[in-house]
């Protein structure tokens, strides 16, 4: 920040007077002790909506379309539209699913890179209108947003601007069709929640690539949906964590600078997007994506290697333990329901999560408790401002254990080998003015889903 200049009045011969020296030298420790101190502690912040989606922690992500029955993870565009045909679809299945799993919302993907929609769009004839699938009538989106409002799920959505099939693709006329698609999202199947855009752009039918509008999209959104959070790889809501292995950094900012970068064209460097920018102009958090197979749509061949509960447990801590949210794709199969095996996982996930944290220990009187898990929590609606932290833990030899840490944010899970401890502090060590803690909590968790700081 550029510091303001200080005026100085000079006498007739040009030279100031020693009361005009003591006055400007009293005036500049006033503007050092009262303006610089306000400076330092204006904080970026988060909107509403914003922190709303701080709380969320944890939904699912679902990859569903012709890749599902293709066995592909991009497609073409070219697929016929009969190819689309589940079984025995059953989008309350999957929001059932979500709630055991303990996941407060679900995210579809509306239209892939290969541009097919699941829902029966005027500005496309690559839709399920044209598919099998209940004679054309069917809507996936419908029936997803009716779903989520009954069991109560917050409902988002995932729409690539790649569109391998759409004959305008990669001419000015195109921006508009995906304008208007994206209308057609939030007028007929809203409210919206999450908006989530993958910035790939690769060719379209005619060879062309396409010069996306992103201002003009944006702009579009804030004007259907104002509270609605927009994710990319730079925002303007919501932040990539650069990896899709579900971790961000034990030192994690949620503020990122933008400044010359295009949304999927040179985004800052991956390290950048797993930490945030310590001094950041915008508040632009992570949400931390990972498949619970291998693939992000469903293959028969992957069955048997869903992710354990334990695996998803540890990274839960690696994302909402280190202050960002977890979307967890669940890819439904090709009855359009989700899998018994990815039902089983996150069942267990959910049942290890709430055992884990289901008892807060309380240490008083000095009697030696078994702790190995603490978490914290900042009050991020004034902003980020913890840079350093340490654990003091003593256990019940007198012996001081010290537990280093950087940022917290809105939550900071740490976990470690088990100490009996008889007392547990925490201290600030660096902060950006005043630090605003909620109270910790202390746990005792399974060994095995221990993981080091």
């Amino acid at each position: 920040m550029r510091p303001c200049g200080l005026a100085v009045k000079l006498n007739r011969g040009g030279a100031r007077t020693q009361g005009t020296r003591t006055n400007i030298m009293k005036k500049a420790i006033l503007f050092l002790l009262v303006v610089i101190p306000v400076m330092v502690n204006a904080q970026l912040k988060p909107t509403p909506w914003q922190l709303k989606w701080h709380e969320q922690e944890f939904y699912l992500f679902t990859h569903f379309g012709p890749n599902t029955f293709t066995d592909k993870e991009w497609g073409h565009g070219d697929e016929p539209e009969d190819i689309f045909n589940p079984t025995d679809f059953d989008a309350g299945q999957w929001c059932r699913t979500a709630k055991i799993a303990g996941a407060k919302g679900i995210i579809i993907t509306a239209k892939h890179h290969d541009g097919f929609c699941l829902w029966p769009s005027k500005y496309s004839k690559h839709t399920v209108r044209e598919s099998k699938w209940k004679n054309g009538k069917g809507d996936v989106l419908r029936e997803l947003s009716d779903s989520c409002k009954k069991y109560g799920l917050k409902f988002g959505v995932y729409i690539s601007p790649w569109d391998r099939n759409h004959p305008d693709y990669g001419t000015p006329q195109y921006n508009d069709v995906f304008v208007k698609m994206m209308e057609e999202l939030f007028v007929n199947y809203g409210p919206i929640w999450e908006l989530w855009w993958d910035g790939a752009n690769g060719e379209g039918p005619n060879g062309k690539k396409q010069v996306y509008d992103w201002r003009r999209f944006e702009n579009a959104v804030r004007q259907w949906s104002p509270k609605t959070v927009i994710f990319s790889d730079i925002g303007p809501d919501i932040r990539w964590v650069g990896n899709e292995q579900g971790f961000i950094g034990k030192t994690n900012w949620n503020y990122l600078d933008t400044a010359g970068f295009k949304r999927g064209e040179g985004s800052p460097a991956m390290d950048t997007l797993n930490q945030g920018n310590a001094f950041g102009a915008n508040w632009i958090p992570g949400e931390c994506d990972v498949s619970i197979r291998p693939g992000w749509f469903y293959h028969a061949h992957e069955d048997e290697k869903v992710k354990k509960p334990e695996d998803i447990f540890r990274l839960y801590l690696k994302s909402v333990g280190r202050g960002a949210n977890l979307l967890l794709n669940v890819p439904p199969d090709r009855r359009g329901r989700i899998h018994p095996n990815d039902s089983a996982a996150l069942e267990g996930f959910a049942q290890i999560r709430e055992k884990a944290f289901f008892r807060e220990l309380k240490l008083g009187k000095g009697i030696p408790t078994e702790v190995n898990a603490i978490v914290l929590q900042e009050d991020i609606s004034k902003g980020q401002r913890v840079e350093s932290f340490v654990i003091e833990l003593v256990d019940d030899k007198g012996q001081l254990h010290n537990i280093m840490g950087t940022t917290i944010g809105r939550k900071r899970i740490m976990t470690f080998p088990v100490i009996k401890a008889k007392t547990v502090k925490v201290r600030v060590l660096s902060s950006r003015g005043k630090a605003i803690l909620k109270p910790h909590k202390i746990y005792r968790i399974e060994d095995r889903l221990v993981i080091p700081e």
